[in-house]
């Protein structure tokens, strides 16, 4: 069984939560991710959370707000999904089926980051194509409606 590390994609680009939305945005360009994990220093890199392209698009632009003044703290999720470097990749996978996100942070003991696991780590670096297609399908169940929607 492949643990998290033999996956992951090692020390990613990361932001601190006193940026800018627009420097997140500038290093998802850079390295072509759909998400940044924020934390706490560049040096000891706790994380804090995770700020997505969704994040940008619902809580920046669709409201109007200028990605130069608004801080990433504003608009990240804290407490993030997260799996620990031996964790078993398949614990990974459900855990972000369950949750339904794309990509999750990997942390060591001590919750500093350590690397991050995506849809296309797992394509690429997982143990089947089956493995994968289970990992769409889940995070791309459409959510659940609230039941005052007709």
């Amino acid at each position: 069984m492949k643990t998290c590390r033999d996956v992951m994609t090692k020390d990613p680009l990361c932001c601190l939560a006193s940026e800018t939305v627009n420097r997140a945005a500038q290093y998802m360009k850079e390295s072509d991710a759909g998400s940044v994990p924020i934390v706490d220093s560049p040096q000891t890199k706790r994380l804090l959370g995770i700020v997505t392209d969704r994040d940008l698009a619902l809580k920046v632009v669709a409201e109007s707000r200028d990605p130069r003044s608004v801080r990433i703290e504003e608009v990240m999720t804290r407490n993030p999904v997260t799996c620990q470097e031996n964790d078993d990749l398949q614990a990974a996978i459900e855990a972000m089926a369950r949750n339904q996100v794309r990509r999750i942070p990997v942390v060591d003991n001590s919750g500093h980051l350590v690397g991050i696991i995506s849809q296309a780590d797992i394509a690429t670096r997982g143990d089947s194509a089956r493995q994968t297609a289970e990992v769409v399908e889940e995070i791309s169940k459409p959510e659940k409606m609230s039941t005052g929607m007709h």
